[in-house]
């Protein structure tokens, strides 16, 4: 069974950092793009941020610059570290792991439970 577990959400002033990880089980990690993406109530899903399977990166231009994704292939985690955060960054982040590497979430075949971020001005 596969499992995505994000965790390292919470609440930050604007300007601050986080760190989210996302660890995987259940599946060859090394095999796998990871994307992060995001979500507020009544908004659809939001496309953040993508891992290839080398370490490859791919950012939406909203976070381009702020935010950094890494991968430890050996751990079975993905990483997205968020720096300048802005209120506007504020949302749940799920983590989703697929074969193909794109912006579109119907290309993550797994997703995690999600961490709320919440960034106070």
């Amino acid at each position: 069974q596969v499992q995505l577990v994000e965790s390292g959400g919470g609440l930050v002033q604007a300007g601050g950092s986080l760190r989210l990880s996302c660890v995987a089980s259940g599946l060859t990690f090394g095999n796998y793009a990871i994307a992060w993406f995001r979500q507020t109530p009544g908004k659809e899903r939001e496309f953040v941020a993508a891992i290839s399977w080398s370490g490859g990166t791919y950012y939406a231009d909203s976070v381009k610059g702020r935010f950094t994704g890494s991968r430890d292939n050996a751990k079975n985690t993905v990483f997205l570290q968020m720096n300048s955060l802005k209120p506007e960054d504020t949302a749940d982040y799920y983590c989703a792991a697929g074969r193909i590497f794109g912006t579109a979430t119907t290309t993550y075949n797994y997703w995690g439970q999600g961490t709320q971020i919440t960034v106070s001005s």
